[in-house]
């Protein structure tokens, strides 16, 4: 008999969804980063939930408030991907009788700030007694169903862009659970970007916005598996030519001789939007960024061919299906 490590996550739903029966006319299908139920007159209620548990997600040094600031931040970016302004947070708890009163305020705090950074409100939820703490939590938004940004509409000769820089993360978690070692200066910067991550909300209500997007989705697993990801969607391949590293872990990189690649592809929760945008709609995306501070990252082009491969340093490289995985060991 199969244990779930032996197949990871999403063979796993896979599995599972085969059981399920689909909701006639779902403005969003499976396999996207949200789900979606009609509310009548072209307009949808989007929904997502998302986890974390203590022991394997949150990552020495994380506080309580930090923690659960993070878990509505982790769906509030998977609407902001869809272009969809979040209102309301629902959150489950699940806490050990010892835990500390003074733990579940903070946590409770770090509700509150996470939802109001982004202009939503906690809502309700439910506590539970577990053996570890677990958070569950739900994000509640509306949408115009005809400017939902999906997964699935990724054509040959779009431009790939992301909204930020990749493999910070990455080299956080290096020193994290590696001991990696590296000047003060750049340790703080690392680990500001897990303990504190930030959702692309306003970015993605601005790209939806402007049309130009043909397909999008937030990066939290990884920016490898989330090309792999856009093209099991829309059945297309990428090129990408510049890989969109961030000055931290280029200079992460080059002290521990790293390929620079491999943290910006294969790390994971950046929390950043992954999106393809039509060729004739390039400056109008581009504008539409700007105007919410935010600048639009080129980094390659959709193909026909269902390849995916990377250019570093004149070198053409195979982009491999990894990325976070909640089963794999």
């Amino acid at each position: 008999m199969k244990a779930v490590a032996d197949i990871g996550e999403r063979r796993l739903i896979d599995l599972m969804m085969r059981h399920l029966t689909p909701m006639p006319d779902m403005p969003v299908s499976f396999w996207d980063d949200v789900s979606a139920v009609s509310m009548g007159g072209g307009r949808a209620a989007i929904l997502k939930t998302d986890m974390l548990v203590w022991q394997t997600d949150v990552p020495e040094g994380m506080t309580p408030f930090q923690a659960a600031r993070k878990a509505v931040v982790m769906n509030f970016s998977d609407l902001g991907s869809k272009g969809v302004r979040p209102l309301a947070f629902l959150v489950s708890l699940g806490l050990p009788k010892t835990l500390s009163v003074e733990a579940v305020e903070e946590m409770a705090k770090g509700f509150d700030a996470g939802a109001r950074e982004y202009g939503a409100y906690v809502v309700g939820g439910d506590t539970n007694e577990a053996g570890d703490v677990v958070i569950s939590g739900m994000a509640y938004g509306v949408a115009d169903e005809s400017k939902l940004m999906r997964r699935s509409g990724a054509r040959p000769g779009d431009i790939l862009a992301t909204t930020g820089g990749f493999g910070k993360t990455a080299a956080a978690f290096k020193v994290l659970l590696e001991g990696y070692e590296a000047p003060p200066r750049l340790i703080a910067s690392l680990l500001e970007s897990v303990y504190m991550p930030r959702a692309r909300v306003e970015e993605g209500v601005a790209l939806a916005e402007s049309g130009a997007v043909s397909a999008s989705m937030d990066s939290s697993d990884g920016l490898a598996i989330s090309l792999h990801d856009l093209s099991r969607s829309s059945g297309v391949g990428f090129r990408v030519d510049r890989l969109p590293a961030s000055e931290d872990s280029v200079e992460f990189a080059e002290i521990h001789d790293l390929q620079v690649s491999d943290l910006v592809l294969y790390g994971g929760e950046e929390y950043e939007l992954v999106f393809t945008v039509k060729p004739d709609g390039l400056d109008v995306a581009r504008e539409a960024l700007r105007r919410v501070g935010c600048r639009l990252i080129e980094i390659g082009e959709v193909t026909k061919d269902l390849d995916f491969v990377c250019i570093e340093d004149g070198v053409e490289k195979p982009i491999r299906p990894r990325g976070w995985d909640h089963f794999k060991v």
